[in-house]
């Protein structure tokens, strides 16, 4: 099976921690150049200082608000303008949970901007270096939910639904020019996200948040929460050589939890 990403530059969003930090990782450790695009200029850093070197390898960081969109598409072009990207891995935090008829509107225009806007535009900004290389892999880090929506997440279902229909126009529009664009749907993994929905349902029920971690756990027949580098893995396979003619998929990386098809 040909992982070989040598000689590919691979894109990271919200790669400071998490899933994005381990994907970095992982794409690094195949042989890929990376560059990490998130906020925190010190996060960055650190994992900039941790990631695998070897042979022509050069990784970088682009420190960026998601929600500053000239900023976003001005720093990632500058970036392809030297060196064209040919993996791009979309990853940005979820946004805040609670139903989808208490949402206001201002929750659904922050979570579209951030999500499916910011990669509209980082898209643009690597089109042309993946059709120049006759190589291109998108990949998209969004939710089960897309499959079946998550109880008290109604802005994130919305949304995280909304990228999955976009990946999936685009994988047509793009196969042509060896250019595949796939999403990856995590379940339940040991991030900040999953501390921050555990709090959320803690404040919002009185329950402790060990008991409701029982709970979640008791829906997944692995019987555990998913590492980061197990999502990782799975990106990791969908930017290789091997994964050429996998395109416009919702893979499912959950233990098992989800119940549909």
């Amino acid at each position: 099976m040909n992982l070989d990403l040598g000689g590919k530059h691979a894109l990271v969003c919200g790669a400071s921690q998490g899933i994005g930090r381990a994907a970095a990782i992982e794409l690094a450790q195949l042989g890929a150049s990376v560059t990490l695009l998130a906020r925190s200029r010190e996060a960055l850093e650190s994992v900039l200082a941790g990631l695998p070197r070897a042979g022509a390898q050069t990784h970088a960081w682009i420190a960026v608000d998601m929600n500053d969109h000239a900023a976003l598409r001005e720093k990632v072009e500058a970036v392809t303008v030297t060196k064209p990207v040919q993996i791009l891995v979309n990853n940005t935090g979820g946004p805040p949970g609670g139903p989808v008829q208490s949402a206001t509107l201002d929750d659904f225009r922050i979570a579209f901007n951030q999500h499916l806007i910011a990669a509209q535009i980082v898209l643009q900004a690597v089109l042309p270096g993946m059709r120049g290389s006759g190589y291109g892999r998108v990949i998209n880090v969004i939710s089960t939910s897309v499959k079946e929506p998550i109880k008290n997440l109604g802005v994130s279902n919305t949304i995280r639904g909304a990228v999955a229909s976009w990946a999936k126009t685009l994988a047509t529009e793009l196969g042509p020019f060896g250019i595949t664009v796939n999403n990856v749907l995590p379940g339940y993994t040991k991030t900040q996200r999953l501390e921050q929905i555990l709090a959320d349902r803690a404040n919002a029920t009185g329950q402790p948040q060990e008991s409701l971690a029982k709970a979640m756990l008791a829906t997944v027949p692995a019987g555990r929460f998913a590492e980061a580098n197990e999502i990782a893995a799975v990106i990791a396979f969908l930017a290789s050589p091997a994964a050429a003619y996998v395109n416009g998929i919702n893979v499912p990386v959950d233990g098992g939890r989800m119940q549909s098809l």
